[in-house]
């Protein structure tokens, strides 16, 4: 009688624990929970149908930077518990300034741009880095009036693929460095494959609205 008495008391006691803290997942991560995290990025736009994979690699860590930076978290790529909690409740793509045509806007206070496409809808929401202390991303409202595959900047001294231009040598383009904050010279930096997704929107002519 004791000994069922002792059992009782332990799963009573085990039920009585607080929830567990969710785990944090970060690059290097495998497994449904990934996989589940990249459905919900998907669905709110932040990352590409091709990154459904399951592993948590860069393009997931820029994609749930896009998240943090949108919905005003600190950007360091980790999906941590409070992360996870405010990615649960989303249900909706980030909305746009304006839905009036189609056209890129960057949020500059959250390095975020967005690529709004036919009825005003958010196509893309893309993690970017934009100037760093010192330098200047210009403000204002402009046209894409150049794109170059692979563009070379005379005053750095390095190649800029799938660059975009939008307002002298300023440009969006692919770099190997997207970090979760501020960190170009004037260009509007982007991660790998999401530079070859804005490179096929922005084409020639298309607004750009940066603030």
């Amino acid at each position: 009688m004791r000994r069922g008495i002792v059992v009782i008391t332990l799963v009573l006691a085990a039920l009585a624990l607080p929830t567990p803290a969710l785990a944090s997942l970060s690059i290097g991560s495998a497994g449904p929970g990934v996989h589940q995290l990249q459905k919900k990025l998907i669905k709110l736009r932040y990352l590409g149908p091709s990154g459904l994979t399951g592993v948590y690699g860069a393009r997931t860590s820029q994609a749930v930077m896009a998240f943090q930076g949108w919905v005003g978290l600190t950007r360091d790529g980790v999906a941590g518990p409070t992360t996870l909690r405010r990615l649960h409740k989303a249900d909706h793509r980030p909305i746009p300034w304006s839905r009036v045509y189609k056209h890129v806007e960057v949020h500059k206070a959250r390095q975020v741009a967005l690529l709004i496409g036919k009825g005003g809808k958010t196509v893309r929401a893309i993690h970017v880095s934009t100037a760093a202390p010192g330098h200047v991303t210009p403000s204002g409202h402009f046209r894409i009036f150049r794109k170059e595959l692979m563009s070379w900047s005379k005053p750095f001294h390095v190649w800029l693929p799938y660059a975009s231009y939008f307002y002298g040598g300023d440009a969006f383009h692919q770099y190997p460095s997207v970090p979760g904050y501020p960190a170009s010279h004037g260009c509007i930096r982007i991660f790998d494959r999401d530079a070859i997704v804005m490179y096929h929107f922005a084409t020639l002519g298309t607004r750009v609205v940066i603030a």
